[in-house]
């Protein structure tokens, strides 16, 4: 069965985003092999507030990786395959299919409702040395608490942290 994995960079304060949705204040690091990383996935799942950011930078170059599917009741993109009902339902049915792993890419709201269902598998976090003092929580607030299990962590001369965890009840 694939894996729905949540890949996300994230301000050492728990922001995924300042508050408008930009993320300019992620750290490059020449060392981070992005090929190998988006070679691992097949399809991006995302909601349509980071679609719509996404897009506005530049979602092509995201998409010649892989297609993207995104949760939305409202959004109309013809040729993008839209989630808009029984979202954990359809995702499940995702997971089933044959394939590499999907990337849950982007917001914390999505993640929150998918790991409250328990069909996320993994939660790998990439820490900047970063403060931003507000913005995009990495998860909701109220989501259900989760137990995660480290599976590895690595620091990069770049001062990012790399975080990975398995969901212990996923």
């Amino acid at each position: 069965m694939r894996r729905l994995c949540y890949n996300v960079a994230a301000s050492l304060d728990g922001y995924l985003a300042r508050p408008d949705g930009s993320y300019d204040w992620i750290v490059e690091d020449p060392t981070i092999d992005f090929e190998a990383l988006f070679d691992r996935f097949d399809l991006f799942l995302m909601g349509r507030r980071t679609y719509e950011v996404m897009a506005a930078q530049g979602l092509e170059s995201l998409l010649r990786h892989a297609p993207a599917a995104v949760v939305s009741r409202t959004l109309e993109a013809p040729g993008l395959t839209i989630i808009r009902e029984d979202v954990p339902t359809v995702v499940a049915g995702l997971k089933r299919q044959p394939g590499k792993d999907i990337w849950l890419f982007g917001g914390g709201e999505l993640f929150g409702t998918l790991l409250d269902a328990g069909l996320v598998d993994t939660v790998e976090v990439a820490v900047m040395p970063v403060l931003l003092g507000e913005g995009i929580p990495l998860l909701k607030p109220g989501a259900a608490p989760r137990r995660l299990v480290r599976t590895s962590c690595e620091a990069l001369a770049s001062g990012i942290v790399l975080l990975t965890y398995d969901v212990a009840d996923a």
